[in-house]
């Protein structure tokens, strides 16, 4: 990653949080701690943030509570083949007409393309998903009340009134930070919040995640797998994990990087 793009990671993180540590931006940026302490020394120097023991702290702190994880256009480029082929296979479970939940992920962003041409109603509490279908879509989109969380680009609210409730999907589609024998994981307790309020609005979960999710670990649980009815990833999926997922009574659907896409809305992707 170029400099420039390094610097412009750290201050878009040191201004959702107060402080960021030096381990917290070498995961995001995926560069040495050396090159992020030249990094955030040469910023101190510029006045773009302040250098602190252990990492870096906002100039001028921001007022919103910023959520856990990477942001949104950090991970969207992130094993973005795969991704691709998992939502390809996500929307070929769709039928014209059909109500559908999209959570606010990158893997399901990838959903967007796929779903130009159709007609469907879907609510989502990802801001980048909906911004995308009003534009490039004749499906009809309803979001959630709520704030507009800019780095995940998601719309979160705590509150029960916040039209969710008044929505019934036939499946939901939703992303994961991690998968374990314990069931999907997430990163903010917020984001958990959020999410198990949709959850509870559809007939059947679909996870999409791509093979590596099933080596990333949290410490919280979003569901179990029981709650899940299907599981889509990629052909790099290993053995064991392929298993777990069989054992657990979920059906797995292994979409196939590099493949030619042949569905009709194939076109819309640039």
């Amino acid at each position: 990653m170029h400099e420039r793009e390094r610097q412009r990671i750290i201050l878009s993180a040191v201004q959702e949080k107060p402080f960021i540590t030096i381990q917290d931006i070498a995961e995001l940026t995926e560069a040495s701690e050396a090159t992020i302490r030249r990094d955030i020394a040469s910023m101190h120097v510029q006045g773009k943030l302040r250098r602190v023991r252990g990492g870096a702290e906002a100039i001028h702190p921001p007022q919103q509570t910023a959520l856990a994880g990477r942001p949104f256009r950090v991970s969207e480029a992130e094993n973005i083949d795969k991704k691709r082929a998992i939502a390809r296979e996500a929307v070929g479970l769709c039928s014209e007409g059909d109500a559908i939940i999209l959570n606010g992920g990158t893997t399901t962003f990838q959903m967007v393309h796929y779903l130009a041409t159709r007609r469907l109603q879907i609510m989502t509490n990802s801001f980048a998903i909906a911004e995308h279908l009003v534009k490039n879509s004749k499906s009809t989109v309803i979001i959630p009340g709520g704030m507009i969380y800019r780095e995940q680009s998601m719309i979160l609210s705590p509150f029960d009134n916040d039209v969710t409730r008044n929505f019934y999907g036939k499946r939901m589609f939703m992303g994961a930070v991690g998968v374990g024998p314990f069931g999907a994981m997430e990163s903010d307790p917020l984001i958990i919040q959020g999410e198990q309020k949709l959850i509870n609005q559809a007939d059947e979960l679909v996870l999409l995640v791509d093979s590596s999710k099933f080596e990333r670990r949290s410490s919280l649980i979003l569901c179990p797998l029981q709650r899940v009815a299907t599981i889509i990833t990629d052909d790099g999926i290993a053995d064991a994990d392929r298993k777990m997922v069989e054992d657990a009574g979920v059906e797995l659907i292994v979409a196939k990087v590099g493949a030619q896409d042949k569905s009709r809305d194939s076109a819309s992707i640039a």
